[in-house]
């Protein structure tokens, strides 16, 4: 517990690093009173339960696979971190050291039992109830084993525990990618004491009832696809034209940008049964004008751009005088910068194990960077006020030239753009303006049939709950 206490403002310092936003929608069902149970979607691994954690002010016990209690030091973080060990069939192992039926059961009884105890004494259990991780947009069957647990800490109070049960429908935006965004989408509570009556009559019914309404309230709050194929002409229309979908997007929320994900899956689905030509030529259109920008080495923005007035000499100045800052920024924080993406690359080709392997070594490599700095500068200066300044700037300047660059290669890019030759283009634009043409016209075949007028393209229905 006290390293979970110790660690916890270390984590929430580099999550907040690491994400561009971490937004909450209905922060407070998070910081209800326990007792409380707290379910969610798992496509990121060990990043999940870190996003959740530091957005209540109360201890978290979670439930993980045993098969990370195997390593030692793992093993050792994990028990420290407040972690209790869940033992999966899949996970029992093959040979001597194989864990039987019975052993299975048993060892499970006992991680569920020590849920019981944490929840009886007004505690927070979270779960994961796909029971496994896999960074895809999708929700998987659901174990009954959260709804069981549930069942059981009230039951052994007579179901006069209080224990309430919160969905967490965690939208990571790109989950591989530094300063890239996450939503918590939160569910309104269930109060696990409404099962009591269902319960008595028929226990495994009232798990499988109450594991129902956590996919269903799961569901609600997460964008799902089909499959991969769906799932790319999303992700390739939402980044490409996004702003153009929803011109009205609230840039002070990630909301928006869930209903639109939400709504694209929803149209894509719609025009497999009901347009498949429409959506063949959209695809196929789509398809190559990305390959044409990827030929010359452009994105939709900077051909976007290109047509519209140039740079003010005011942008200029600024990039002139931000030069001296961005290479300060550059050389004191590179090294530390570049280096969890090649630990995290090298380590693992599963994704959702790559953010979670940038922000460990991260929450390493910059404090170490800084300190050695710091030291390098005081031996130099033997002035502490001087090497105080310095360990200020350091993460301010590394934040300056992340911005900056971005904004430096924004302007090649549209300056490429306008130094096309004017056949290449005249092919671009042409181009961009029939996939356009195909997303309007889709966009208001859809929002017709739905009953919704021509607004930005998602209709806002439901989702607010």
């Amino acid at each position: 517990m006290l390293f979970y206490t110790v660690m916890k403002p270390v984590v929430r310092l580099g999550l907040r690093v690491f994400f561009r936003r971490l937004e909450v929608r209905h922060p407070e069902r998070l910081r209800l009173p326990g007792p409380l149970m707290l379910c969610s979607n798992h496509p990121n691994t060990l990043m999940d339960p870190l996003v959740t954690a530091v957005q209540r002010h109360q201890p978290i016990a979670f439930l993980a696979k045993s098969t990370f209690f195997k390593n030692p030091l793992l093993g050792a973080i994990m028990r420290s971190g407040n972690c209790i060990p869940i033992y999966r069939r899949q996970d029992a192992g093959s040979g001597d050291g194989a864990l039987s039926a019975q052993q299975l059961a048993a060892s499970n009884e006992a991680s569920f039992g020590r849920c019981y105890d944490y929840l009886g004494h007004g505690g927070t259990v979270m779960i994961f109830p796909e029971g496994t991780s896999v960074s895809e947009r999708r929700l998987r069957p659901l174990k009954t084993g959260a709804a069981r647990i549930a069942l059981g800490a009230e039951a052994r109070h007579d179901f006069k525990l209080g224990l309430k049960l919160v969905c967490v429908g965690t939208n990571y935006f790109d989950p591989t990618r530094f300063r890239s965004d996450v939503l918590l989408n939160v569910a309104p509570p269930i109060r696990i004491a409404d099962y009591a009556d269902r319960y008595h009559q028929d226990p495994e019914a009232a798990a499988d009832e109450l594991t129902e309404e956590i996919h269903q309230r799961l569901s609600r709050r997460l964008v799902i696809s089909r499959d991969a194929e769906d799932d790319q002409l999303a992700q390739q229309v939402e980044r490409t034209f996004g702003d153009h979908l929803n011109p009205d997007d609230d840039p002070n929320t990630l909301y928006d940008n869930f209903q639109l994900s939400r709504t694209l899956l929803d149209a894509v689905a719609w025009f497999e049964q009901n347009g498949p030509s429409r959506l063949a030529a959209l695809r196929a259109a789509l398809a190559t004008y990305l390959t044409s920008l990827e030929h010359h080495r452009l994105d939709d923005d900077a051909l976007d751009q290109s047509r519209r007035p140039g740079t003010r000499l005011a942008d200029y100045l600024n990039l002139l005088l931000g030069f001296p800052v961005w290479l300060y920024g550059l050389v004191t924080n590179y090294v530390p910068y570049k280096i969890p993406a090649e630990v995290a690359y090298r380590a693992t080709k599963e994704t959702e194990f790559i953010a979670a392997i940038m922000l460990g070594v991260g929450m390493a490599t910059f404090p170490l960077a800084y300190a050695l700095e710091a030291a390098a500068v005081q031996h130099w200066a033997h002035d502490w006020r001087l090497t105080t300044l310095f360990v200020v700037s350091l993460p301010l300047a590394g934040f300056y030239a992340l911005g900056y660059w971005q904004s430096l290669s924004a302007r090649l890019l549209r300056l490429r753009a306008r130094r096309l030759p004017p056949a290449a283009a005249a092919t671009l634009h042409a181009q961009r303006t029939t996939v356009l043409q195909l997303l309007d016209e889709a966009r208001a075949a859809y929002l017709s049939k739905q009953g919704v007028g021509p607004a930005p393209i998602h209709p806002g229905t439901g989702a607010q709950i």
